[in-house]
């Protein structure tokens, strides 16, 4: 059993200890870990155009993106590599709106610009470190 001055001295070490820990992660991963992992560079004017478009169109109400958003519609962090940009073309572009398999997509009037720019923000999310996420479907029975 610790005394009073001892659990004093044990709690106040592991509390400066783990706040040390926690300061060093931090700055790792705002010095490393957040431009290596998102590809900042490569943010272009078309790629923050697509993000707009994304957030004003309210795509995150049926889509998720990281894990985040709606889940009545597909997830689209890797919809790029998927399904490439042609068919991203042509479900933004489609002249009804886009309705495979009973879901139906609201029909979008994006201009060319606002569409390249949609493709560009997937193209971009596509290339962001996920650490394996969305995780591959396991096809084992």
């Amino acid at each position: 059993m610790l005394s009073k001055k001892q659990a004093k001295i044990f709690f106040l070490g592991g509390t400066i200890f783990f706040m040390l820990i926690f300061i060093g992660m931090s700055v790792h991963s705002l010095t490393v870990g957040i431009p290596e992992n998102t590809n900042d560079s490569d943010i272009t004017e078309e790629v923050k155009l697509g993000k707009l478009m994304w957030e004003e169109s309210n795509c995150m109400g049926c889509h998720t993106l990281m894990g985040e958003g709606a889940y009545y519609a597909p997830e689209l962090t890797r919809v790029y590599e998927r399904k490439g940009p042609i068919y991203i073309k042509t479900v933004l572009n489609a002249p009804n709106g886009w309705g495979p398999r009973g879901r139906k997509m609201v029909k979008y009037d994006f201009t060319p610009e606002e569409v390249d720019g949609l493709i560009a923000f997937f193209k971009w999310m596509n290339n962001v470190e996920l650490n394996g996420f969305p995780p591959e479907p396991s096809l084992k029975q």
